[in-house]
């Protein structure tokens, strides 16, 4: 071959390799131009376990990145491909066609040095299975990484077929050589078109009718995949951002990963807070996968009715042990008398009338306080539960201490009538008041608060409470004992 031409062959192998390197700036640029948006997307990826591909990737990437990040590797290595291009041709021009062959295959090496692994480690660890592949991230991801590495891996081909020494004669390859070229080819027609494709859809509130109004226009996804969103989205719950690293991740490939989890969780019986779960890439997701996952939402379901049989349980002990005590025997009769086991949290039970909601009155002897249409009264030492007995007359009862710890009276203005008692649980005790709106006298009677504070784990029942309600126009409180 005459030695212009194959000089000019060569530049152009140069050229095309440095072509190649650049288009995918030059592509993105013009998106940029036109769009505004660069294409990109975020993903949260989140690896356990042991894969050789990303084992071998967490430990070359640390230096790799840091490397390719100097302005000779920029577009794709297009500036190390200008600068070899330069070395070999003042090489050729002198009369060293062969240091210009070395200068070419080392700007190659490099190159393949940095791009291959991007190519090979993804691919090897889909290779190993699911599990391994799942390393990566969403498919979306694992595919772009894949189609991208190999087209990298292109320039550096490109100067290596350039820097070739030429042959006199047709060589025919081995069917080795033949084959690699063939499956290299055939894998950048399949996955360069997919790594290039636009992102999935990401739908939004409205779309998926997370709020149940009917309107949504979504299609291919179920009722079930559709909640499963929602709750990934934040869509379900006011002020919520959604699942962290999630939110720019297609529909597709967030339900993609979420049936994957489900699998997951279905093979350890639905808990997601199994090991092998809490460790799998899209952990992350647990939280929202009852809407998706049956199992799940069966053993969450479990737990709750197995959580509220205990608090039920609980409950039910305490009320025996109030039901336990004596009932009172009133010095005359009441028109109402009731019982009731009475949960007080921050120390105190409340009573109020319709519209008359406020903040709780001050105690008198850190007992019983009352407000206009309030009440207030001593339960428990900040959390805990009372037995109470509530009387209610038309006329003042005698007045009762024996037996008692405390007794202490005060003054109440009914605005409405309509007073009632209760506590954080347990039942409203309504209808404390006789004889309509008016003043009134409330009287309450413990016993138990010594105790409480003596015993880091009183008994129960330990608080008894009488609390009785008559008419009455005095407005100053009575501290009996």
């Amino acid at each position: 071959m005459p030695r212009r031409s194959w000089v000019h062959r060569v530049s152009k192998g140069w050229a095309a390799a440095t072509l190649t390197a650049v288009a995918p700036s030059l592509f993105f640029w013009v998106i940029w131009t036109l769009t505004g948006d660069y294409g990109s997307r975020s993903y949260l990826s989140m690896s356990s376990g042991s894969c050789l591909g990303w084992d071998i990737y967490d430990q070359v990437s640390p230096w790799a990145y840091p490397v390719k990040a100097v302005p000779l590797f920029s577009y794709g290595g297009a500036p190390l491909i200008v600068l070899g291009f330069a070395g070999w041709y003042l090489s050729v021009r002198r009369g060293r066609a062969g240091l210009g062959r070395i200068i070419g295959r080392c700007v190659a090496v490099v190159l393949l040095v940095l791009d291959l692994p991007l190519f090979l480690l993804p691919t090897l660890d889909a290779a190993l299975g699911p599990a391994c592949e799942a390393m990566w991230g969403p498919p979306e991801l694992l595919s772009r990484q894949i189609g991208w590495g190999l087209y990298d891996c292109l320039p550096p081909i490109l100067v290596l077929l350039a820097v070739r020494a030429p042959r006199r004669a047709f060589v025919r390859r081995g069917p080795v050589v033949r084959t690699a070229a063939a499956v290299l080819a055939v894998t950048a027609v399949v996955l360069i078109p997919a790594a290039s494709a636009s992102p999935g859809k990401v739908s939004t509130e409205r779309e998926l009718d997370c709020a149940g109004f009917g309107d949504g226009t979504v299609k291919g996804l179920s009722e079930t995949d559709k909640r499963f969103l929602c709750a990934v989205r934040g869509y379900d719950r006011p002020y919520d951002s959604g699942v962290e690293g999630w939110d720019e991740v297609s529909d597709q490939d967030v339900v993609a990963q979420g049936r994957q989890l489900c699998a997951l969780a279905t093979r350890h019986g639905g808990d997601t807070g199994a090991r092998a779960v809490q460790e799998a890439p899209q952990a992350s997701l647990a939280g929202a996968l009852a809407d998706l996952c049956p199992a799940v939402a069966s053993a969450r379901q479990a737990e709750a009715d197995r959580r509220q049989a205990e608090s039920d349980a609980y409950v039910a002990k305490k009320e025996r042990a109030c039901a336990a005590h004596p009932r009172h025997r009133p010095k005359i009769r009441p028109v109402r008398q009731r019982r009731a086991t009475l949960w007080a949290e921050f120390w105190t039970i409340g009573g109020e009338e319709d519209g008359y909601e406020g903040d709780p009155p001050e105690l008198v002897e850190n007992l019983v306080g009352t407000g206009r249409g309030t009440l207030a009264i001593w339960a428990a030492d900040e959390i805990g539960h009372a037995c109470v007995t509530v009387e209610s007359y038309t006329r003042r009862p005698p007045l009762e201490t024996g037996g008692w710890e405390e007794v202490v009276e005060v003054g109440y203005e009914s605005p409405t009538g309509s007073l009632q008692l209760y506590g954080v649980d347990g039942p409203v005790l309504k209808d404390l008041i006789t004889r309509g709106p008016g003043s009134y006298r409330v009287r309450v009677h413990l016993r138990g608060r010594k105790l409480v504070y003596q015993v880091a784990y009183p008994p129960d029942g330990a608080v008894e409470l009488l609390v009785q309600v008559f008419p009455g126009t005095a407005k100053r409180p009575v501290v009996y004992k």
